[in-house]
């Protein structure tokens, strides 16, 4: 097991065991017993229709690429969120552009890329969503402080991502003087590796694409203040909607935590502290989280294991397509 693996489970101990300190299990389960089944259903829905968004927003991404058929985004977007949920140390991350790969034309280096600008989308519309919330509610100091650090770093990497486009050749020409002290070999490897790397952020140079493109982010993330707001309901929990908005955000920035496969204990202990904001009583809140962890990872599991066996992968099958590509 690598440094790294053991310490994402060091973190997700310590975060289990703030996120049941002081806790009554019996609360818990009394809690629980009170969830109303129809909300469940209605949760589990609106949590598949939001991963086949996801699919369909790849799509469009890699559309300048190649047009890849529905079905298929979708077969490859559950096992890749599968790989995600139970591979550490974000490995899982490469599933997506490994089997896409295998599916397409599109080199998985390309497909890399694609990820990358999924993610900048991603970034912008959840930061958008906080300016709003921030001028209707009062948030932590921290919270404001991460959003704001959040903000910069997505908008270097955006034009970044600008910049490699619009002067390809300029950028590339530097990153070859660099690379330039590299075997020659292997630098050439390396530069048609970035080649086919920056070729997945095409679609940034449609006007058009990129609108419609931050249209399915924003709908994608108000799916899931719906899905919070409906598990709310299933609990009895009377919260304003801008409580799902909160619950929604904090957990992002407490996912991106590198621990245990699942998101085990950060998942948990970031649900916890935004539900405290609203007063909700700990044994409440942990009953809440634990529902929502587990439903949403039943789901992937789910959905991950009908197409897995369309989609078979080896992580050292992975990671051996993914140093060749790199050189």
């Amino acid at each position: 097991m690598n440094k790294k693996a053991i310490l994402g489970i060091l973190v997700s101990a310590v975060l289990v065991y703030l996120s049941v300190r002081g806790i009554n299990v019996y609360d818990v389960i009394d809690d629980l017993n009170k969830i109303r089944p129809g909300y469940v259903v209605l949760f589990i829905v609106i949590v598949i229709f939001m991963q086949w968004l996801r699919s369909y927003r790849w799509g469009i991404i890699m559309r300048p690429l190649e047009k890849i058929d529905q079905l298929s985004l979708f077969s490859v977007t559950c096992v890749g969120f599968l790989a995600i949920a139970a591979i550490p140390a974000r490995i899982g991350e490469l599933a997506r552009p490994y089997l896409i790969a295998k599916r397409s034309n599109i080199k998985m280096s390309s497909a890399l890329g694609t990820i990358i600008v999924e993610r900048v989308l991603d970034s912008f519309s959840v930061l958008i969503i906080a300016v709003v919330v921030l001028l209707l509610t009062d948030l932590p100091s921290w919270m404001i402080k991460s959003s704001v650090l959040l903000f910069l770093l997505t908008l270097a990497i955006f034009f970044c991502i600008i910049g490699l486009i619009w002067r390809r050749e300029t950028a590339l020409a530097i990153i070859n003087r660099i690379l330039s002290r590299l075997p020659g070999k292997f630098a050439n490897k390396i530069d048609e590796t970035l080649h086919r790397f920056i070729d997945g952020f095409q679609v940034i140079v449609n006007v058009k694409l990129l609108i419609y493109l931050f249209f399915l982010s924003a709908l994608i993330w108000l799916t899931d203040v719906l899905a919070i707001y409906v598990l709310l309901e299933a609990f009895g929990l009377k919260l304003p909607v801008l409580a799902s908005f909160i619950i929604m955000i904090i957990l992002i920035v407490g996912i991106a935590v590198p621990t245990a496969p699942g998101f085990i204990g950060n998942w948990h202990f970031s649900c916890i502290l935004a539900l405290g904001l609203y007063d909700v009583a700990k044994p409440e809140a942990l009953s809440f989280a634990v529902v929502y962890h587990f439903l949403s990872m039943i789901i992937v599991a789910i959905l991950g294991a009908i197409f897995l066996p369309f989609n078979k992968f080896s992580i050292s099958d992975m990671k051996k397509q993914m140093n060749k590509t790199a050189g």
